[in-house]
């Protein structure tokens, strides 16, 4: 079976060699406020369901699509819907993972675009297709969100009609959820580094409460610094603290040296 069914020969609806270059204008215009968009992701306060939908409503107007959604896989590889462009495709789209058929998951599951009409569809995805009909699509199609062999979510476009996508409609949805996939992968990765820059900031502070607590203590009870170090490691376990918390209490004098010099009769 092909890759993707159903192609025109013809090009983009709209384009210039269809002696309209007022439509092909304003599709370019389109296309380059949406890629604006989609590389704005690194900037602060970044929504990722607001993110999603603006990729669905863009779809929808640049390329013509009726209905459009986008799904994320999870942490276990299953794939969960994060944006919808109607309640509609948000009905169709959650009967599409609870009867595990269908383009988006097919499109997810090989890395490749996939589009059938209504009689192919029924073909490809008898489950799912007869209600994709009932709700009033003809065309269903769907492209991988992936960068290199990265694939985490795919974009789901729907026509009520029976025209299906043009090759040249699918190669500028592949490059928006191309786009769209390295801008989440870039902002996630952002992310966990932030999180790795704060956890390391939090350790290197806790590192020295630690080093103070032990120095209070070596001095306090006239003992080696790696010994004060063992106590303080000793009362944490026994009395099942983290180790900063205890020594943070031992700065504070929250907690006398003596507790912790106390040792169990042998």
């Amino acid at each position: 079976m092909s890759e993707v069914s159903d192609r025109p020969a013809g090009g983009v609806a709209g384009s210039a060699g269809d002696g309209n270059d007022g439509n092909a204008g304003r599709r370019e215009s389109l296309l380059a406020r949406a890629f604006v968009r989609l590389a704005d992701t690194l900037a602060d306060e970044f929504d990722l369901v607001e993110f999603l939908h603006g990729l669905s409503v863009d779809s929808m107007e640049i390329i013509g699509a009726e209905a459009a959604s986008v799904m994320l896989a999870d942490t276990r590889g299953g794939l969960r819907l994060v944006a919808s462009s109607e309640e509609r495709m948000r009905v169709l789209e959650l009967f599409e993972i609870q009867s595990a058929q269908g383009p988006c998951l097919e499109a997810f599951g090989t890395g490749q675009a996939v589009q059938a009409g209504a009689a192919e569809s029924r073909l490809r995805w008898p489950v799912f297709a007869p209600r994709a009909s009932e709700a009033g699509f003809r065309v269903m199609c769907a492209v991988p969100m992936r960068a290199r062999t990265d694939t985490i979510g795919a974009l789901n476009l729907f026509r009520g009609n029976d025209e299906p996508f043009s090759d040249a409609e699918l190669e500028i949805a592949r490059a928006m959820a191309q786009v769209a996939t390295i801008a989440l992968i870039q902002e996630r990765a952002i992310r966990e580094r932030s999180l790795l820059v704060e956890q390391l900031q939090t350790a290197l502070h806790s590192r020295v409460v630690i080093e103070q607590a032990k120095g209070m203590l070596a001095e306090h009870l006239s003992t080696t610094v790696d010994e004060a170090f063992q106590l303080l490691n000793k009362y944490a376990r026994d009395h099942n603290r983290r180790l900063t918390d205890v020594a943070r209490d031992v700065v504070d004098r929250k907690l006398s040296h003596d507790a912790l010099a106390r040792r169990p009769a042998e």
